[in-house]
């Protein structure tokens, strides 16, 4: 199975509740640019975001708006801020650090919310089925070319809402060379009953299981 890459360099999302802090009554997201997921964004607005040591001007802003404001770093951001953001699933920041985020009309500080997004693959209902893959299974990935490696402890996100994308940070792009349009190779599949393992294209059909049909909290 050959899945495309989509490199994720650092952004935030932010709730309709703090983007009207950031940059006033009335304030909406203006797309910029779309991105590989359906209905996901990059807006024309950034923030800037201060740590207890550093700070980053020029944050991108991702949108639709969601729930819950979060910021994802790689772990080279973190340095550069003087934090230490745990690697976590998108929409799971729960005990992360805060820090202050800094808008055209004002700025807010952080209880939680930052994140190193941990590496994963979108799939869309009917690849999660072709493939036998279920939502919050882990993949092994291979990658190509003169620093190729392999990305273990992959996580699958399926929803009806996704296309197929493996999302990584630019710390993990850089170290294998990847970039965003290029292609991994699935290597393995880790499901409940052992091991089972691809060999080139090699498709391994299983049983639908029900948890294919689930839809994370957020689109990551």
């Amino acid at each position: 199975m050959q899945i495309p890459v989509g490199v994720s360099a650092r952004h935030i999302h932010l709730s309709q509740e703090h983007l009207t802090v950031l940059f006033g009554a009335g304030a909406q997201l203006h797309p910029k640019k779309d991105l590989s997921q359906p209905g996901q964004f990059a807006a024309q607005e950034t923030v800037d975001v201060q740590g207890p040591r550093g700070k980053i001007e020029r944050v991108r802003v991702l949108g639709p708006v969601r729930p819950e404001t979060q910021l994802e770093i790689s772990q080279t951001d973190a340095l550069k801020l003087g934090m230490q953001a745990p690697v976590r699933e998108s929409g799971h920041i729960e005990g992360t650090p805060g820090l202050t985020v800094i808008g055209p009309q004002g700025q807010l500080d952080l209880q939680m919310g930052v994140i190193v997004a941990k590496r994963h693959v979108h799939f869309s209902l009917d690849e999660a089925r072709k493939y036998g893959v279920r939502d919050g299974q882990e993949l092994a990935l291979r990658t190509k070319g003169e620093r190729g490696l392999i990305f273990e402890h992959v996580t699958a996100r399926v929803s009806p809402t996704y296309k197929l994308d493996f999302h990584l940070d630019t710390d993990e792009a850089n170290a294998a060379g990847l970039h965003t349009g290029d292609e991994v190779e699935v290597i393995e599949l880790e499901h409940e009953h052992g091991q089972e393992h691809f060999h080139g294209n090699e498709i391994i059909r299983v049983d639908s299981s029900p948890d294919v049909g689930k839809t994370p909290e957020s689109v990551r």
